[in-house]
């Protein structure tokens, strides 16, 4: 590996400080973009499906998204890396405002999911390559700030698309969720444009891209998440259509492997997973998108069965967490670099797993604030946990490997999330089935809490079946831990910009 070549501090001096002011601000907008996606469509479902119809499938307007933004990762990784960061992020910030105008334009459930599903193609390249250009942009010690920031574009987001959508569902028209990403978006690529040079770079005459490994990992990454978000909500686990996706996944499995072994360049090269410190690291931020499921999907119906919250409430007891998230990852500096980024990482998640593991213990019914305490603690463990990872994943390798390496471990972090709603949904509606007074699911448990009234044999399911889910991810977060001990080297080996 040739660590020599002078990329990246290149492309830090070469804007200068305004320009990469101006880029900065760019890659903010364009990860805002990305990050009230979700947020700020959920509030506005009731509106979308009573003037478009398809509420049996509606949920799809979500795991179609989340799909396309999954499986193209690592072909996004790879494309930056060949091309440069630019053309792949302008390309993917045009297609997520093209399909963001097309669902405004939608005149059925079934468009409106499809144009989803090209919004997400998009919102890939806007994940990725974002991450990967703020490494580009600073050197190792200020890495920590333009990730503080990213952070808190995230929390913002979190806090502020619910209360968007349901402003604009309610006193304007759904379309106008989609529509409001025009301007911003717009914007954004007007300063990319205009403002982002990337540096001179050897490069091959002719660049080959394994368009044949790309289609595959698409096909089977596809195949393989449609089987784990529908499986136990469209059609039963055991069904012949689980089986039938899961057998088919397995196959183009194989089939990826196939190919990539014999890509010349192929899209995920076989040195992320040979390198202890990238392999580590995917394995972590995997178990870190599965534990992160308990909080964001689990608390909020805790929240209001068994505290008794309201709505707007329980999404404050769960939300508390994206303030200290960013806070800890920008002070995590002052931590790894005394300790380093492994010894900074494992203090983070021991902590996360100890305070999910407290949630158990809490009282029942128990008081607000409890819960909303510990979010506020694990928000701060997680936030000392993620970043050291991230920031010493992207100094361990050379500028073209960044953007494959940086796909790699989002890849594996949303690849968590979509198996930890899988496995915690069935947890849940397993100890829901199971318990005396029956709460049945978690679709009786909604329609419980839609009527007002929770009678106290299902609160009490419900807190238990949220007991068993945290201390599911608890066991997720000692995963984590353990990974970090065994794989990850004590020192990663970082390259000078």
């Amino acid at each position: 590996m040739d660590g020599t070549r002078p990329v990246t501090r290149d492309t830090a001096q070469g804007t200068g400080t305004d320009r990469r002011a101006a880029v900065v601000a760019a890659l903010m907008l364009a990860m805002a973009l990305a990050a009230l996606d979700s947020t700020i469509v959920s509030t506005a479902v009731p509106q979308i499906v009573g003037d478009l119809g398809g509420f049996s499938y509606f949920s799809w307007l979500f795991s179609g998204y989340l799909l396309a933004v999954t499986v193209t990762l690592p072909v996004y990784g790879k494309l930056s890396d060949t091309f440069g960061r630019k053309p792949v992020l302008v390309a993917g910030a045009a297609l997520f405002l093209l399909g963001s105008l097309l669902c405004a334009l939608a005149w059925n459930m079934a468009a409106l999911i499809a144009f989803r599903v090209v919004q997400g193609l998009g919102g890939g390249a806007l994940q990725g390559t974002v991450q990967t250009l703020a490494a580009d942009l600073y050197p190792l010690e200020q890495r920590p700030k333009i990730q503080a920031r990213l952070s808190t574009v995230w929390a913002v987001s979190a806090v502020a698309g619910p209360g968007i959508g349901g402003l604009l569902a309610t006193y304007a028209d759904w379309r106008w969720i989609f529509l409001v990403n025009l301007p911003v978006g717009a914007v954004a690529l007007w300063l990319i444009v205009r403002h982002l040079r990337e540096p001179a770079r050897e490069s091959p005459a002719r660049a080959r891209v394994d368009w044949a490994g790309a289609l595959a990992i698409f096909a089977c990454g596809g195949v393989l998440l449609t089987a784990l978000v529908q499986g136990g909500v469209a059609w039963p686990w055991l069904s012949a259509p689980s089986l039938a996706l899961t057998a088919t996944g397995l196959a183009l499995l194989a089939v990826v492997i196939l190919v990539e072994r014999r890509a010349a360049d192929p899209i995920i090269p076989g040195w992320v997973w040979r390198r202890r410190t990238i392999a580590a690291v995917n394995l972590a931020l995997g178990a870190l998108g599965l534990l992160m499921v308990a909080p964001a999907v689990f608390l909020p119906t805790y929240a209001q069965a068994v505290l008794g919250l309201a709505p707007v409430a329980a999404g404050f007891v769960l939300s508390v967490w994206t303030v200290t998230w960013p806070v800890s990852a920008a002070l995590s500096q002052h931590v790894y670099r005394r300790i380093g980024f492994r010894s900074t990482a494992m203090l983070g998640i021991g902590t996360a797993a100890l305070i999910l593991f407290s949630f158990p213990l809490l009282p029942y019914p128990g008081e607000a604030w409890q819960p909303t305490l510990l979010m506020l603690l694990l928000g701060a463990a997680l936030g000392l946990f993620q970043l050291p990872l991230i920031v010493g994943v992207q100094s361990s390798v050379v500028w073209e490997e960044r953007g494959t390496a940086t796909a790699s471990i989002l890849f594996c972090r949303q690849t968590g999330q979509t198996v930890g709603a899988a496995l915690f949904g069935a947890v849940a509606n397993g100890v829901l089935a199971a318990r005396p007074g029956g709460a049945g699911d978690l679709d009786s448990v909604t329609r419980a809490l839609d009527g007002g009234t929770v009678p106290e044999p299902t609160r009490r399911a419900i807190a238990d079946a949220v007991h068993a889910v945290y201390l599911g991810a608890a066991g997720a977060a000692a995963l984590a831990f353990l990974v970090l001990l065994v794989l990850a080297p004590r020192r990663f080996p970082l390259l000078k910009d």
